[in-house]
């Protein structure tokens, strides 16, 4: 199959020498081109003969946000005219960066996708269904469509919401695979469940999960995938990514973490003194993009802590998996002694049946400490509901927020906000 590349089957000592020569390839390439990356190996002395191995990429300091946020157009290492392709970052944290792809980046963004979904068991001659908005300067989208394209596969190109839309398509196209954000798919078989649509006799046999997460850290289905497949029995696959690294890190079968693509990127895990975590470890994911044209990234810091693994895999790749994402830097709360991340709160709320729609703001107190406020819409009328989702809370997290409850109306205006690609579940007003 040409969609595993039998680097994924080398050894790590074979896997990290391959690495280290396209270092410095990469490391050439920044010098000749690209204004950010001279003016910095200029500032530190760094001669790039001298970078060898992957530990010595310690030498170099690293990239942030901010770094492409005040001098994105040093960041081009190519004229204007060589770019077919402006995508955003959707902006999580802070104003969008801009990326220009090359003609080359498209076609190495639909290699990355076809062994990314290749791992996920997508073959050439199956019918994928995106639900996802492939506009908006959205960089995943466009990806996944070529990747299938380069596969084989057939693609519905449906876009996010509509739910009644979205099973007209599956009936009438009988698609194997959806790719979409699963909270969308609670909603999917909502809608079904109160038309008398069959679902569970559709084509569809497994999804790939963007955006949210469906596993704990050691690989069981969370809250949300649990209550997907309680009702609906079809395979889910987690899938990471970002802008910044064209590159997905995405499930095989055996669903024990997204592979890493030796060949498309150079990983490391950081602690909050830069240096490199113990194996088993989490810390912030620090990544080097490989064969990037317009805009390569070295040493970037994606604000992502992640825990990485490393035993071989039952499916033969023998390249590193990353775990789910215990949550973003920036968004990490302080709350009462405790160390907080949204994810572990999406779990809690995720668990009630009875919650329609939810928003977790953060904000700083008089005295500079973080408060958390949830904002709740549900079909609920106990007055004791307000406490049952605090005791769980302070049952799983040890805390207890102030809990308000919305309207629904009101509330999923904000959560579903029609400019924003993923739901907005978390605002942090610090």
């Amino acid at each position: 199959m040409e969609f595993y590349p039998s680097i994924e089957k080398s050894d790590r000592q074979e896997i990290k020498k391959f690495q280290e020569q396209k270092l410095q390839e990469l490391l050439t390439y920044l010098e000749n081109h690209s204004p950010f990356y001279q003016k910095l190996f200029k500032e530190n002395n760094i001669s790039v003969s001298e970078i060898q191995t992957l530990e010595d990429l310690q030498k170099i300091p690293t990239t942030t946000k901010n770094d492409i946020q005040q001098n994105n157009d040093d960041f081009f290492c190519i004229t204007p005219d060589k770019i077919v392709d402006y995508s955003t970052t959707s902006g999580t944290l802070g104003d969008p960066v801009t990326f220009g792809l090359s003609d080359n980046d498209l076609e190495r963004l639909a290699y990355n996708e076809a062994i990314s979904f290749a791992c996920a068991g997508i073959q050439k001659g199956d019918v994928v269904q995106m639900i996802t908005t492939i506009d908006k300067r959205f960089m995943a989208g466009l990806a996944y469509f070529l990747g299938l394209r380069k596969m084989g596969a057939s693609v519905v190109r449906m876009g996010p919401g509509i739910p009644e839309l979205q099973w007209d398509s599956i009936f009438r196209y009988k698609p194997k695979y959806l790719i979409t954000v699963p909270s969308f798919l609670l909603k999917m078989i909502d809608y079904a469940e109160k038309h008398g649509v069959d679902y569970k006799n559709s084509s569809v046999y497994g999804a790939v999960c963007i955006g949210e997460s469906i596993k704990n850290q050691d690989f069981t289905d969370n809250i949300l995938s649990q209550k997907i497949k309680e009702k609906w029995n079809i395979k889910l696959f987690s899938t990471y990514a970002s802008t910044e690294m064209s590159t997905a890190f995405t499930e095989c079968e055996y669903q024990i973490g997204g592979h890493h693509h030796p060949e498309l990127i150079i990983t490391e895990i950081l602690d909050d003194d830069g240096n490199l975590v113990k194996e088993g470890e989490s810390g912030e994911l620090t990544i080097t993009t490989l064969g990037v044209e317009a805009l390569p990234l070295l040493r970037f810091k994606t604000g992502d802590i992640v825990k990485a693994h490393y035993e071989p895999c039952q499916c033969g790749r023998n390249t590193m998996r990353l775990g789910p994402v215990v949550g973003r830097k920036q968004q990490m709360i302080k709350y009462k002694g405790t160390t907080l991340y949204p994810p572990a709160m999406n779990d809690i709320l995720n668990d009630f049946n009875n919650i329609l729609c939810y928003q977790i703001v953060i904000q700083s107190n008089e005295i500079g400490l973080d408060e958390i406020i949830i904002k709740v819409s549900t079909d609920s009328e106990s007055e004791s509901f307000v406490n049952e989702v605090r005791d769980h809370f302070r049952a799983k997290l040890r805390v207890s927020p102030k809990i308000e409850i919305i309207d629904f109306d009101v509330l999923s205006k904000t959560v579903h906000n029609p400019n924003s690609r993923k739901p907005i579940a978390f605002i942090d007003l610090r």
